[in-house]
């Protein structure tokens, strides 16, 4: 793809200052690393050559052993940092090699996940992802020669030197967590902070990784050939400690990163039943995007994907946190409310579809070139359990009947409905579709 068309330059411009920022900062800090490697006295060691080779060696059996689940996990982690494993070597590094060859663990690591892992992706989002961990490992480098810890190898052998890597691995994870929590929240300037954290308990992957590089780094250091066996452990660690964030993964759709139908038709029953038994409600809309043929006859099918996606990210930034969004059909989304009234539903609603008459979606068309597409206009239909339904098909057959009358009356509209009928919530709008 030639530089002008890169997603990179799509990017809100205090978000694309900041992420060329980070870059830069990271190319210096390689360049440093490298001419203090080259010039300095000491060099790299025979020991240190081979440290580097069995790390880039584990971590890439690692990630190919788990590049499906990270595959799909990714899909996953949309406009929340993405955690993974990858911490593990790099720290692991930090404590056995010079920072010359950490950055190389780190260009390797990330290079080879690009290729098999991650398949065709955001480019600039990989390569600043990279930049985040040199930058961290710098930080937390600077924290071990702070702490007295000057050479290579340097793994805690005492109380004070236990405190200095714990102290160290603490910075990198901080340094490393906020580099990326600022990228979220300047990409996307309606992203609230407390969603950009996302679920802080994934973070604990994070915390596992470094804890494992300094036992990693101990083995290497003193008992090199204990290393291979616990790569069977570190892989069968990945597969528990991911194991919640697996089953997300497993109920995503890969094209919107909403919850797939399948995931959706086990959600809806189990939410209803905990209604049931706390006498609450569930509230329930069922979207369709108006037109959305137009766009994928007018632009390609690649285009009608984006903006499906971009209209998935516009309802998620409006509901409330614990309620769920899914993608039923072709250009079919649905969203559960659990606990939510008539007037928070239907609030809910418009706040969607005004944001959806909004939206302003860049995309590329079959012709290779660019177009922008202005609204993306939907009609809704809403409805209550236990208001209008007793079960989850009498729920969802409410909502979809409200969603037709909806379609029927104009389109861009808002129907609730009504035990035995559908009732209009809005007044008739205009299509925003261009």
């Amino acid at each position: 793809m030639p530089p002008r068309r890169w997603k990179l330059w799509s990017l809100p411009r205090p978000a694309l200052l900041y992420v060329l920022g980070v870059d830069v900062v990271a190319v210096i800090i390689t360049t440093l690393a490298v001419s203090s490697s080259i010039s300095g006295a000491r060099g790299v060691t025979r020991s240190e050559w081979l440290a580097f080779g069995v790390l880039t060696a584990a971590s890439v059996l690692h990630l190919e052993s788990a590049r499906g689940i990270e595959r799909r996990r990714e899909m996953a982690a949309n406009t929340s940092p993405y955690t993974n494993l990858k911490s593990l070597w790099v720290f692991a590094g930090l404590l056995l090699l010079p920072l010359s060859l950490v950055v190389a663990l780190v260009v390797i690591s990330y290079s080879y996940s690009w290729i098999r892992v991650y398949g065709r992706t955001i480019a600039h989002r990989k390569v600043f992802s990279a930049c985040t961990f040199i930058l961290a490992s710098a930080a937390g480098a600077a924290a071990l020669r702070a702490g007295g810890l000057l050479t290579e190898p340097r793994v805690p052998t005492g109380p004070w030197s236990l405190l200095v890597v714990l102290a160290a691995a603490t910075t990198w994870w901080l340094v490393n967590f906020a580099l990326v929590i600022g990228a979220i929240l300047l990409s996307s300037p309606d992203a609230t902070a407390r969603g950009a954290l996302g679920d802080l308990a994934d973070q604990l992957v994070v915390v596992a990784g470094l804890g494992l590089g300094v036992a990693v780094a101990g083995l290497q250091a003193s008992y090199p050939w204990v290393v291979p066996i616990l790569m069977v452990t570190v892989l069968t660690l990945h597969r528990d400690l991911l194991l919640p964030q697996f089953q997300r993964a497993a109920g995503t759709d890969v094209k919107t990163g909403l919850a797939t139908s399948a995931y959706w038709a086990n959600a809806v029953p189990a939410e209803l039943a905990r209604a049931q038994a706390l006498r609450s409600t569930v509230g329930l809309l069922m979207l369709d995007l108006d037109k959305f043929k137009e766009i994928n006859d007018t632009y390609g099918h690649p285009a009608g994907d984006e903006a499906l996606r971009a209209a998935g990210d516009c309802i998620r930034a409006e509901v409330r946190q614990g309620d769920l969004v899914a993608r039923v059909g072709g250009d079919e989304l649905a969203v559960l409310l659990p606990g939510a009234s008539e007037n928070e539903l239907l609030e809910v609603a418009g706040r969607i579809r005004d944001r959806l008459s909004a939206l302003s979606v860049s995309v590329e068309t079959t012709t290779a070139t660019s177009a922008v597409i202005t609204g993306v206009p939907a009609s809704i239909g809403a409805a209550v359990y236990p208001d209008v339904a007793d079960t989850m098909d009498q729920l969802i057959l409410a909502a979809d009947n409200a969603l037709l009358t909806a379609k029927r009356d104009g389109r861009n509209r808002i129907v609730t409905a009504r035990p035995g009928i559908t009732n209009r919530a809005d007044e008739p709008t205009h299509d925003q579709h261009q």
